[in-house]
């Protein structure tokens, strides 16, 4: 198994070479204060400066892409990098993959990396699909007799029909990617690098990727994953990095980073936004209205003009709220006060399971069910009925919220994320082999049968 390192060394692995004393066994990927400058100056004297300038040197000038970056990728693990356009995360994956230098500090990566980084990248435009498979798996590592073996699954997988034999300039930007996207994920990489692959698929396809990526994890593959999705990144990673402007702004288990991301987010739009109409009410005037609040624990964010200060499930007689079984009432009731004004109110609930994938919600806006404006001081009850579908047997948490505008767009004044946790259960055994998250009523039917003779 080699270790490669870069930065301000990169051995070379001659037939022998040993992995250094420090590589760790259990270690995929290890960044170590890693940094990536980018000059703005064109001079030649600078360009000349950085190209022979030792790999501890700093430079004041120029743009930094990254700034001192540290972390590490057990192997086996599912790892998320998140953050706004421009915050370095394609930088930082380039440099794993080995294809940008950085700055200073090292990378080291221990087993066959396989990256999707950009659309087609490595492909070349005038060979066909198929020279453009055997081209990139060879470069990733697979000889012709392996790439013949997986030729075929790789083909059925990009499901680009007879186009596999024509150029590649003549696909459309989802057909390369089809493509590059089933030659990464079929080499049998040790560490798979995703950076927004599926950007610009459809979902029938996103779901065959991230069937895929489950699948190689399962398998013990590490996985370096970038998305904006942040509900893909909480449903496939374990742990999270968050990065702003190059630097390391949360590091940890990915339910937590993305909490915070999503608050900072938020908080960023709220200033560049303008101010309520309406100043908050202070804590202390809500606590002597005896509004309670329910939620201290919880990860929760918004603006502050609305408050959710209680929630339940309400069970008719002989059903357990916090037990879901098929075909059973559900009510979910839950009230918030309003600190601020606001003028299109919506209040909303959404259900996921246990790895953060969204399973089903709504809203009053979507339900039809509009809210008046509310002033400071307001407060609301609302209720959702419906009935419990066969769900896959497991744990289940339900997400809330208070905000302001129209289901098209809107600013978050409250949300509590997994305010009401609830297991779902199911009295039909076959329920709980069923693929996907829900099973629905099918019945099988012989509609012809042929006997020979």
């Amino acid at each position: 198994m080699a270790f490669r390192r870069s930065a301000a060394w990169r051995p070379s692995l001659q037939p022998g070479h040993s992995p250094r004393p420090e590589a760790n066994p259990v270690t995929a990927v290890e960044v170590r204060n890693l940094s990536k400058n980018y000059p703005l100056s064109d001079a030649v004297k600078t360009r000349f400066r950085r190209l022979f300038a030792p790999g501890n040197v700093r430079f004041d000038e120029g743009l930094w892409a990254l700034r001192d970056v540290s972390f590490s990728v057990e192997r086996g693990e599912a790892f998320g990098i998140i953050g706004t356009n421009g915050s370095g995360k394609s930088t930082l994956l380039r440099i794993v993959a080995g294809i940008l230098r950085p700055t200073s500090g090292s990378v080291g990566v221990g087993g066959r990396l396989s990256a999707l980084l950009e659309l087609g990248s490595g492909f070349s435009p005038e060979f066909t699909g198929r020279d453009n498979v055997y081209l990139n798996a060879s470069i990733l590592g697979l000889s012709r007799a392996e790439t013949q073996a997986r030729f075929d699954v790789i083909e059925r997988f990009a499901e680009i029909g007879d186009f596999i034999d024509q150029p590649i300039k003549t696909y459309s930007t989802g057909m390369v990617l089809r493509l590059a996207f089933a030659v990464a994920a079929h080499v049998d990489p040790e560490i798979l690098i995703v950076d927004e692959a599926m950007a610009v698929g459809d979902i029938a396809f996103r779901q065959r990727c991230m069937r895929r990526i489950h699948d190689l994890r399962a398998r013990g593959a590490t996985i370096l994953f970038v998305s904006h999705e942040t509900s893909d990144v909480k449903a496939l990673c374990e742990r999270c990095l968050w990065l702003h402007n190059g630097v390391v702004r949360g590091l940890g288990e990915a339910d937590d980073v993305v909490a915070q991301y999503l608050s900072a987010t938020l908080q960023r739009e709220i200033s560049h936004a303008p101010a309520p109409e309406e100043p908050r009410v202070p804590a202390s005037v809500l606590a002597a209205s005896g509004a309670v609040e329910a939620f201290e624990n919880h990860r929760r964010y918004g603006d502050g003009r609305a408050t959710v200060v209680q929630a339940g499930l309400v069970a008719p007689p002989g059903q357990s709220a916090q037990k879901w079984r098929p075909q059973d009432r559900i009510i979910l009731r839950f009230a918030f006060r309003v600190n601020g004004r606001i003028q299109s109110v919506i209040a909303g609930f959404l259900v996921r399971n246990a790895r953060g994938e969204n399973i089903f919600g709504s809203n009053t806006a979507r339900e039809n069910y509009p809210l008046p404006a509310m002033t400071p001081g307001d407060a609301h009850t609302v209720e959702f009925h419906w009935t419990a579908p066969e769900l896959v047997p497991g744990r289940y948490y339900i997400s809330l919220a208070v905000s302001d505008g129209n289901v098209e767009e809107f600013r978050v004044c409250d949300y509590v994320e997994n305010a009401i946790a609830i297991d779902a259960s199911t009295i039909d055994a076959a329920a709980a082999a069923s693929a996907g998250y829900f099973r629905l009523r099918c019945a099988a039917v012989v509609v012809h049968r042929h006997k020979n003779g």
